[in-house]
């Protein structure tokens, strides 16, 4: 199996050097294997778009290059994704701890009582 965050490309290149070690020993695969074989050895973080190649391509006429392609372009989409939600995630926590030094500094004359409330609740 393909480690989870391992790119397409170093995959494909781990996989053609197989397949090309095999065709020294006598032992071909069509390019319809090559294709399934691949599929099979993605990362089940990739499941959902396998399933879509197995479902919108005619994997008997799909070449290598071709799916690939098609998911180098996916691993983009992701990579994209997760950076714009983790610049969302930043910009929260940005606006959360200007929101909460506000606060903070409106409320700073009434640290005291919030001591006393603390230590009067303990008791």
């Amino acid at each position: 199996m393909i480690p989870e965050d391992e790119s397409i490309d170093n995959a494909f290149a781990k996989f053609n050097t197989i397949i090309t070690s095999l065709k020294a020993l006598d032992k071909s695969f069509s390019s319809k294997n090559c294709v399934r074989k691949f599929l099979r050895a993605l990362h089940p973080k990739w499941r959902a778009k396998v399933t879509a190649i197995k479902e919108s391509k005619n994997l008997t006429t799909l070449s290598l290059d071709e799916l690939i392609g098609n998911l180098k372009v996916y691993e983009e989409v992701i990579k994209k994704d997760s950076e714009t939600v983790k610049s969302k995630r930043e910009q929260s926590r940005s606006i959360a701890l200007k929101a909460r030094k506000e606060y903070s500094d409106d409320n700073s004359t009434s640290d005291s009582e919030d001591e006393e409330y603390a230590m009067a609740k303990r008791l």
